[in-house]
């Protein structure tokens, strides 16, 4: 059995940023621009390995997905806000507690904050493609609550039930979302309101990764993807191996999830990473699947 490692994978500028800003801190914990004690709010990244080596540079992790109610358990310090963003409610609400706040925002995500807020000041109302109760969404929203909606992927049924008071509409989306499901709704969208102004969010480490997984799928039997059952973009890379390579996916978290009986019959098992996944999980995956008996390592261009 040969393990083709599929590029690009693992870890995406935000992610990147985000930790390289909560572990400046951990550093400078105590210092006067850095009061004591330090929290996330809320997973930095969708990776619990991530959180736990956070943990151990003295950032504590404020587990709770209503960020206000997140908020009411911190009384003092330095409160980190995660890569997926807060709504401005959120971050006002921090200030008047007295809390010492750090943005740590994908510039991806901040990217679509403004849009949303220029659209909105020129009094668009917004389609907004995005899972419920995920954290990109609700802080987005919160830049215009009044002129948003979020719709989830595909639920073109919701879209019978919308009225628009003006002509001015935009379509927007989350980050992290399958881009083929994207372009779905948005299409059945222009289809409805043929004058809709579009604005594919999709960001790039998301569209390369899902590319390279549907590509390398044609030439492997099962994917193997590395990441949290929180992350959506490693979710969605599960999705769009099955749905558009037409071949089993599943995803780890790390080799104790393993099974070996899917790799029955299998030749070529190829293996890819969340964008906030550790690199150092995916070896110890690639390892695994070398003890089990595969061959050499191939790099899928």
């Amino acid at each position: 059995m040969e393990v083709v490692k599929i590029t690009p994978r693992g870890y995406c500028h935000g992610v990147v940023d985000a930790i390289k800003i909560a572990r400046k801190l951990g550093a400078e914990a105590g210092s006067e621009a850095v009061p004591q004690p330090i929290h996330m709010l809320g997973y930095l990244v969708h990776n619990e390995h991530v959180t736990d080596e956070l943990k151990e540079d003295g950032v504590d992790l404020i587990d709770e997905d209503d960020r206000f109610a997140g908020l009411q358990q911190i009384d003092e310090g330095t409160v980190i806000f995660t890569a997926h963003g807060v709504s401005p409610q959120v971050k006002q609400q921090a200030e008047a507690m007295g809390l010492q706040a750090v943005d740590a925002t994908c510039s991806d995500v901040v990217r679509t904050h403004d849009l949303v807020k220029d659209l909105a000041a020129r009094d668009f109302h917004i389609f907004y493609i995005g899972q419920r109760k995920h954290p990109e969404p609700e802080g987005v929203i919160g830049e215009a609550p009044d002129r948003v909606h979020l719709l989830e992927p595909l639920d073109f049924e919701a879209l019978d039930h919308v009225e628009f008071p003006t002509q001015k509409i935009a379509v927007t989306c989350q980050t992290t979302l399958s881009q083929w499901d994207t372009i779905s709704t948005i299409e059945e969208i222009q289809r409805r309101w043929p004058h809709v102004e579009v604005y594919n969010e999709i960001c790039k480490a998301t569209q390369e990764r899902q590319e390279a997984a549907v590509a390398a799928a044609a030439e492997v039997d099962m994917v193997i993807v590395v990441g949290s059952s929180r992350s959506s973009n490693s979710k969605r890379l599960v999705q769009v191996v099955e749905e558009l390579g037409h071949k089993p996916a599943h995803l780890v978290d790390s080799p104790a999830d393993i099974d070996n009986t899917w790799f029955e019959g299998v030749d070529r098992v190829g293996v890819t990473s969340g964008a906030s996944t550790p690199t150092w999980m995916t070896r110890k995956v690639i390892e695994h699947l070398e003890k089990l008996g595969a061959g050499d390592l191939v790099a899928a261009e």
